[in-house]
């Protein structure tokens, strides 16, 4: 008790699990605490959504007595910077009732009374320990109960939380009233990072190591053997994120370290070669060990130099000018029958996660409480038509096209349910952010037409590996009745296009993702007539309070949407009331060398951007040969249009280089936010990182 009195926090730190759970354990009927997932390296169950025996409730067995009581939260934990979504269990609940996480009160926008024993409400932003769950009915103190460390927040949470099993994500772990030093130890699944950086006392980039699907355990050991754990931190799954590999360290001067790991296994490639230099006679040449590691130590090396790194049966790839010493490689295997070895294709496509699912329902409030009411912003359907509603997962993509699902999956009117209508659908692990449509669908076309007109959302839906996340609610409380205006001035066409503009909005849902709108995409022809009009757009307060509208255009070729094109990408707005500019577009790109058609000696590259256009930082070659099934990507640096790279027909195909014939090269020149090309990473030499691009495809032959 005297440790506690004299430092509650370091405490916490310590050994918060044991006391949330001892705490939990000691309350009647209390939902069953924090367990660890999957801790060791065995595969996780996958759901089976076949059926079955749904979880057994949590609810109390033995009534309270009290008509005023908080006894437990499912989850128990969750990160400090708040939003999750909390379940809470007790008596005496109504639509007045008010919830404190310790001293702060959460939103009472956010909660849901489901009936006088749960509600539904999301965590604010706290510090890291236990905190005291108290209610309370309006302003009656007489109504006040309190439950100690019924609730605890995370003293640390990773960012991305998420990423492939074969590791290689980099992740920023962020602590609360931490003190990490250079000692630091930061772990993943129990295993340490594959490499880290201690940014300060509350910060470490991270370089998650291979693993397993399923949620794992984040811990760092600050140096005194007592490390700060959270369990559930980190789910590994079937993700291409792109927060991994890249360029890092410092300024180079005599030394460079490569690390060179297959794409989707995770595992090192032994015999790969990197060269350093763009001429190959004069070029330092090494073979990565049975680790994927080289290191070179020569006084020669001062100042960027061009790094290559070829591998048999594996894409090669170039980032010319490397300014820092650290380099991480993920090079793509080729699926190819003279990559066969011993009758086996090579491994592509990483591996899946273990499923978990949500079960739930969409809540119209009325005005009779804890009673299920009728969709009342929602029209009357003609003949012809039904009212539907479908809940979707948000989407990682702002410029997705809406996609309706099965109609055998729609929610009617006539589904079951407490207080609103149930729905059941499958997620991968993680914390997961809903959101749901409700409007008039025709029943007499194929495919059928939904016209949304209510939308509802919920956030920090924790899902965890082989298992259901129950009793989650929607309230559907947005209606679709907003419109927005979008000014776009796109670049001046070439003479092979872009030849009209492809605009999207979207409602960007914290860090989960966005949420795609069946009325979010327009294509009008170039030139535009105008401002381009979206009607049907959800208000940004009541449960979308603190959403943001996403706005995104892309002058394209053709109905396909296709190349020549220039993107711009993620403008943020609150409002709809005034027309917004996009404008920033990057000039389209011409190859100059080679020359459309001719022959490329392997070596030289040179681009120009049409004018007008917006100044790039990064430039991308993707050169595709066999029909697509080895591709040389090239990466330089702004202010580089003209190139020179190895010469790799000295690596005959399957041993690392391009065979001869037709070439396909795609030039793309792009912007990239806070962009510094000594911490670049995957993700920002692909489209989903830049935020503005143009792109064109070349023919020549090797």
């Amino acid at each position: 008790m005297r440790d506690l009195q004299a430092s509650p926090k370091k405490l916490f730190l310590r050994g918060f699990l044991l006391f949330a759970l001892t705490a939990s354990a000691c309350i009647a009927g209390a939902p069953e605490g924090i367990r660890r997932q999957t801790d060791g390296d065995g595969d996780d169950p996958l759901i089976n959504f076949d059926g079955g025996v749904p979880p057994i409730d949590a609810a109390p067995e033995i009534p309270n007595a009290d008509p005023y009581a908080v006894i437990g939260a499912d989850p128990t934990h969750g990160p400090f910077t708040g939003g999750q979504r909390v379940l809470l269990r007790g008596n005496g609940f109504a639509a007045a009732t008010r919830v404190w996480f310790g001293e702060v009160e959460a939103d009472a926008s956010t909660m849901v009374p489901i009936d006088p024993t749960r509600l539904q409400i999301v965590a604010p932003k706290g510090s890291a320990g236990p905190v005291t769950l108290t209610v309370q009915k309006g302003d009656d103190e007489s109504t006040r109960r309190s439950l100690p460390g019924g609730y605890a927040y995370d003293a640390l949470y990773a960012a991305p939380s998420s990423g492939p099993v074969s590791g290689g994500t980099v992740i920023e772990i962020v602590g609360d009233g931490t003190s990490w030093g250079p000692g630091a130890i930061a772990k993943i699944g129990g295993k340490p990072c594959t490499t880290q950086t201690v940014n300060g006392p509350t910060s470490i980039t991270c370089t998650v190591p291979k693993g397993t699907p399923g949620a794992k355990p984040v811990s760092v050991d600050a140096g005194d053997g007592q490390p700060i754990v959270v369990l559930d931190a980190y789910t590994y799954e079937d993700s291409t994120n792109g927060f991994k590999g890249g360029l890092s360290g410092d300024p180079i001067a005599g030394k460079l370290k490569v690390l060179v790991y297959d794409n989707f296994t995770g595992d090192p490639i032994p015999g790969a070669h990197v060269i350093v230099g763009s001429d190959l006679p004069s070029a330092l040449v090494k073979q990565v060990d049975s680790t994927g590691v080289t290191l070179f130590d020569d006084p020669s090396l001062a100042g960027p130099r061009t790094v290559t790194i070829a591998a048999k049966c594996h894409s090669p790839i170039t980032f010319v000018d490397v300014p820092v010493d650290t380099v991480t490689i993920y090079l793509d295997p080729v699926l190819s029958p003279a990559c066969v070895a011993d009758g086996d294709p090579p491994p592509v496509g990483g591996k899946p996660g273990a499923g978990g699912g949500v079960r739930g329902e969409l809540v119209w409030t009325g005005s009779v409480e804890f009673k299920k009411s009728p969709w009342i912003n929602v029209p009357a359907p003609a003949p012809g038509e039904r009212q539907a509603a479908y809940v979707f997962h948000a989407n990682l993509d702002p410029t997705a096209t809406f996609q309706l699902p099965h109609p055998s999956t729609a929610i009617l009117p006539d589904a079951p349910g407490e207080i609103g209508y149930a729905f059941q659908l499958g997620s991968s692990a993680g914390n997961r952010a809903l959101y749901a449509l409700a409007g008039v669908e025709t029943t007499n076309s194929v495919p059928p037409k939904f016209t949304a007109y209510a939308m509802g959302m919920v956030q920090g839906v924790s899902v965890q590996p082989g298992a259901y996340t129950d009793q989650v609610y929607i309230v559907m409380d947005r209606t679709l009745d907003q419109a927005l205006t979008m000014d776009v001035a796109p670049p001046a066409p070439g003479p092979k296009g872009p030849d009209r503009v492809r605009a999207t909005v979207s409602v960007m849902l914290g860090n989960d993702g966005y949420a795609i709108l069946p009325s979010g995409v327009k294509a009008p022809l170039l030139p535009l007539a105008g401002p381009i009009p979206f009607v049907g757009l959800p208000a940004l307060d009541g449960s979308l309070f603190g959403a943001t509208y996403v706005s995104t255009a892309r002058a394209v070729t053709g109905p396909q949407a296709s190349a020549p094109m220039s993107v711009v990408g993620r403008l943020l707005s609150t409002s709809t009331a005034q027309n917004l500019v996009v404008d920033g577009f990057v000039g389209v790109p011409t190859l100059n060398t080679p020359a459309s058609g001719a022959a490329w000696d392997g070596r030289h590259l040179a681009t120009t951007f049409g004018a007008g256009g917006s100044a790039i930082d990064l430039s991308v070659y993707d050169i595709a040969s066999g029909g697509g099934l080895i591709r040389w990507t090239v990466v330089v640096p702004k202010g580089s249009h003209t190139v020179e790279i190895p010469d790799l027909s000295g690596f005959p195909f399957p041993e690392g280089g391009l065979p001869g014939g037709p070439i396909t090269i795609g030039v793309y020149g792009a912007r990239v936010d806070k962009f510094s090309y000594g911490a670049l990473r995957y993700r920002d030499i692909r489209p989903s990182g830049m935020s503005a691009y143009a792109l064109d495809y070349f023919n020549v032959f090797l």
